[in-house]
């Protein structure tokens, strides 16, 4: 499948991913919708859920987040979706101090008719950032 051939959110949501995981925040910015919510969760009890709205305090989180993740690690390991809704599984190398690590995670997005991201819900391993 070429990018002209996948559906109007997946290519949405995997130019969203690339674009915050190569630290290029005003293109990931550009893909959101004014209303964009997210939340983001794991089982690791020392991350608590994240739970944010609009572009300002959505882009304050994934700023935060990515300044960790290692520019040119991103790994698409699958992609799926329609015009309206996208699920990828990823996974990037993050670096926190100590050497870099990689995160995995599963990011489930809805799409507007204007191709912005509306939601995002994200669900990742931390184990692997522990040791």
């Amino acid at each position: 499948m070429t990018a002209t051939d996948q559906p109007k959110a997946v290519a949405a949501a995997l130019a969203h991913v690339r674009a915050w995981s190569n630290h290029h925040f005003d293109d990931a910015r550009a893909g959101l919708a004014p209303d964009v919510t997210v939340t983001a969760v794991t089982t690791e009890p020392t991350r608590p859920p994240t739970a944010r709205s609009g572009i300002e305090d959505y882009m304050a989180g994934l700023t935060s987040f990515a300044a960790a993740v290692v520019p040119g690690s991103l790994q698409v390991l699958a992609a799926t979706g329609d015009d309206h809704n996208a699920l990828l599984t990823v996974t990037v190398d993050v670096d926190l101090g100590a050497g870099s690590c990689p995160l995995p995670g599963a990011r489930l997005y809805r799409v507007d008719d204007q191709g912005r991201i509306r939601a995002e819900h994200v669900v990742f391993y931390a184990g692997t950032m522990n040791g």
